[in-house]
């Protein structure tokens, strides 16, 4: 398997403050891990920046604007009390688009097999018009409609195994049948959605998981509900939302996901994208917040994406 690695040092520069979660160690421990040997055969890009073409996508230009004119010249600001800004940020976000946008273009172009983008801040919980839950803009939800619109692909599958429901890309979709969003995640937990009930025009899936479940659960649902409907789906494009904080050592919630719950998704999903679309899979960080958790799972979610 060719496999893209997408990274860029301005990721290190979106600066959260001490003690937020969504910190510049999370990607440290990442680019760590991914320096074994077992990973020489990754194909390093540097993530681009992205345009604000490609972030009117899903966000209105009104929504670019309001993060851009709360950047602060030093320091932090808020635009909640959980989403935080520094001097930085503009250029990680933008970069975080142009990662992502870009996978989709050499995935597409059959230049790699599939990419692994670790990029921050993270997207799935932005909401067309509103930043929020440490996320600005939506990275997964632009590279889909970055697919749609540019290769006219007519069945994208989002699949979003972080431990949070992905709202932000829920309500990009909503309504439009050519999208498939299905979410595995903690109820009750942040933000508050993903409700079976939420179902959009038949295209949403939301699987809500309960305090403790393990990897138990979490296989038996994905096997009874989601990889079933993405095979009737059929994708011509498979994305991850890849949140790694459903393992039993994050700090913000209670799934008891371990790492070898991480390979036996990312190896269904991949399993599923073979049938249906030349093994085509772009996958995006989102959270994961215990360090060594987070490096540990993201290696064996890699790993796994090479063939290895």
């Amino acid at each position: 398997m060719k496999t893209l690695y997408y990274s860029h040092p301005d990721f290190l520069f979106h600066e959260t403050g001490s003690g937020h979660p969504e910190c510049v160690g999370r990607l440290v421990s990442i680019s760590i891990a991914l320096e074994e040997p077992v990973f020489a055969n990754l194909i390093r890009v540097a993530a681009p920046l992205g345009t604000r073409q490609q972030i009117r996508l899903i966000h209105p230009e009104s929504h670019i604007e309001s993060i851009r004119a709360a950047i602060p010249e030093q320091g932090n600001s808020y635009l909640d009390h959980d989403t935080v800004l520094s001097h930085g940020s503009e250029k990680a976000a933008f970069r975080a688009v142009g990662a992502v946008c870009d996978a989709v273009d050499k995935v597409l172009a059959g230049k790699a097999d599939n990419a692994f983008c670790a990029i921050r801040p993270p997207g799935h919980h932005a909401e067309p018009d509103l930043p929020m839950g440490f996320c600005l803009f939506n990275n997964v939800a632009i590279a889909a409609e970055y697919a749609r619109r540019h290769y006219h692909l007519e069945r994208i599958a989002i699949v979003d195994f972080d431990v949070h429901h992905g709202n932000g890309t829920q309500a990009a979709f909503y309504d439009k049948p050519d999208v498939l969003y299905a979410s595995s995640h903690q109820m009750p937990n942040y933000p508050g959605t993903g409700y079976p009930t939420e179902t959009g025009a038949g295209n949403i899936i939301n699987v809500p998981l309960a305090a403790g479940d393990s990897g138990v659960e979490f296989r038996q649902k994905y096997s009874a509900i989601i990889l079933p409907a993405l095979r009737k789906f059929k994708p011509d494009l498979v994305l991850i939302s890849a949140g790694f904080d459903a393992h039993r050592d994050d700090p913000l919630a209670s799934i008891m996901l371990v790492e070898e719950d991480f390979r036996w998704i990312t190896q269904e999903l991949m399993d599923i994208a073979g049938s249906y679309c030349g093994g085509r899979i772009i996958s995006v960080l989102e959270g994961g917040y215990n360090l060594n958790a987070l490096a540990a799972s993201v290696a064996i979610h890699v790993k796994t994406l090479m063939g290895v």
